[in-house]
């Protein structure tokens, strides 16, 4: 007789911790992550994005709490007790039925009005006095282009804090999807197709970002490294970045900058101010004064440009950089040569 009720406890025990599974994980989550997002935007894009997710939490949360709390108490109040028969049978209700209609209609509504709103503010940007980034997504890297200041780099954008920058996103081979969480939502990069970004950078500091559609081999490894930098540090990248470099390299690189200009490494990249002017692979101009290379996958250090000069293939599977077979001392000197383009 005792065993019934029990047997009930447990039940609601075990309802209630599958309730309270989804807020246990959640507070698992790793906040210190370099591409944690939420709750945390940086730019006013990000903050008109922020809202939209924050009203539509609420809503769900609201919808869920009712929906569920109604299932309970129709579950309990109204179930079969002991030596009870059939309940009375009923076939439709029209009011419940008109309820049951109307309530979602508006809840939806809620929901639909605020997101219509934000893809009107969110799209189509005007360009007028902002600083306007052509991006492009390659297997597997980013490019970065500044049309009015002649700029073009890889991987590791600059904005400067308080402007706004105007982004158009496209692809030369297959979809990727580009996504910065802190400054903006995400736009893919398609083929043929032009898409539009834009954000004001409210803070300055490293901002990840993460390629978001499957591209193949690498798209884990396509990865961004954003810089908001305040506008003495902005300006003194552009000043960095317009002016030539490499031409006279330093003496104890210049048997890296003579493997470099000789061998094919000038047919697929280029550094300003070199011999090296080609475009498959990404513009190497201020190669030594990025934190990371490989579309973010390794630390900029002289280990690690060697090991991938040496292996490209075992460093970035699938990437289109070829084996050039060069000994471990021409490697080095080449990976020397790169990070003193600073």
């Amino acid at each position: 007789m005792e065993e019934a009720p029990r047997s009930k406890k447990r039940h609601l025990l075990l309802a209630f911790a599958v309730l309270l599974l989804p807020l246990a994980l959640a507070g698992c989550a790793e906040s210190t992550s370099p591409q944690a997002w939420f709750g945390r935007p940086e730019s006013d894009f990000a903050r008109i994005l922020q809202g939209l997710f924050d009203r539509i939490i609420l809503i769900a949360t609201i919808v869920f709490v009712v929906v569920e709390g109604i299932l309970f108490i129709a579950l309990f109040r109204f179930r079969r007790r002991p030596g009870q028969g059939l309940p009375s049978q009923t076939h439709g209700n029209t009011q419940l039925e008109i309820g049951w209609t109307i309530v979602p209609a508006v809840a939806l509504a809620f929901v639909a009005v605020p997101t219509v709103r934000a893809i009107f503010e969110t799209y189509h940007p005007d360009t007028t006095n902002t600083v306007k980034v052509q991006v492009i997504g390659h297997q597997w890297w980013w490019e970065f282009r500044y049309p009015d200041l002649g700029i073009v780099t890889a991987n590791e954008p600059h904005f400067p804090v308080g402007q706004k920058a105007t982004l158009t996103i496209e692809s030369a081979d297959v979809i990727h999807g580009f996504w910065i969480p802190g400054l903006g939502g995400k736009r893919d990069a398609i083929p043929t197709r032009v898409n539009e970004l834009w954000w004001t950078p409210e803070k300055t500091g490293e901002y990840y970002g993460q390629c978001t559609q499957l591209c193949a081999t690498s798209h884990a490894n396509m990865r961004i490294r954003a810089f908001v930098d305040d506008q003495n540090g902005w300006n003194a990248w552009v000043n960095a970045m317009k002016s030539a470099n490499g031409s006279q390299p330093a003496p104890d690189v210049q048997r890296g900058y003579q493997l470099f200009t000789t061998n094919a490494c000038v047919g697929c990249h280029t550094i300003q101010g070199t011999p090296a002017n080609g475009q498959v692979g990404p513009n190497l101009t201020r190669f030594g004064a990025r934190t990371t290379f490989g579309a973010g996958l390794y630390q900029n250090t002289q280990e690690n440009v060697t090991s991938w000069i040496l292996d490209p293939q075992a460093a970035k599977p699938g990437n289109k950089m070829p084996n050039l077979h060069l000994s471990e001392e021409d490697a080095s000197a080449i990976a020397a040569y790169l990070r003193s383009l600073k």
